[in-house]
């Protein structure tokens, strides 16, 4: 996986160590230069510190790498506000992938028609975007709001009722050097790992 950020920490005017992030994002970033700060103050050695921040590759469902096959790296994020959305995605617009192929699943469509024009805003900031269907949860769609709604709205947008169908479409668009990474905090990461099995299959 590609290198999320680098920088080196300094103390007066004397470099005490080069750290490298695992984890893409400017907030992450400002994270490990407080965990380095701290772990520096308790007396732990950079050389230390350097390993462990390099080593952590971040919690679960938050830009977590599954995979990459054949130069595709597959990623899953629990990003489902258009805030988390644009975090996210703006981070792995930077990390100079070829293409960001991005998979959203909208929860609930409460919120999708609360935040409707702010998810259009933000759903374009990928190369690609696909969605599913709204993941009502407990809801039921009073509100008439569909996933083809927000489409309309969004250039070069795709949407597909099927993990199956959407894995296969992120195949067929997705080349050596892109990342396809699935969004949402409903079980649109199950998506993610029919695209990592298809891509082992074509092995």
């Amino acid at each position: 996986t590609k290198s999320a950020g680098e920088y080196d920490l300094v103390h007066g005017n004397e470099v005490v160590c080069h750290i490298e992030v695992s984890v893409p994002g400017v907030h992450n970033i400002s994270n490990s230069l407080a965990a380095a700060t701290v772990a520096l103050e308790n007396g732990i050695s950079p050389e230390d510190v350097v390993k462990y921040i390099k080593n952590f590759h971040g919690a679960g469902r938050r830009f977590e790498v599954l995979g990459e096959v054949d130069g595709i790296t597959v990623a899953d994020d629990y990003a489902h506000h258009p805030k988390e959305l644009e975090v996210t995605l703006n981070a792995a617009m930077k990390m100079g992938y070829n293409k960001v192929i991005a998979i959203f699943q909208p929860f609930t469509y409460s919120r999708t028609v609360m935040l409707f024009d702010d998810f259009v805003k933000v759903l374009q900031i990928p190369d690609r975007i696909i969605l599913s269907e709204i993941m009502g949860s407990r809801e039921k769609n009073t509100y008439n709001i569909y996933s083809k709604d927000l489409c309309e709205k969004i250039p070069d947008c795709e949407w597909y009722e099927k993990f199956e169908d959407i894995a296969n479409r992120a195949i067929k668009i997705a080349e050596k050097g892109d990342l396809i990474i699935t969004l949402g905090c409903g079980d649109i990461y199950k998506a993610a790992k029919i695209i990592i099995e298809k891509l082992k299959g074509k092995e």
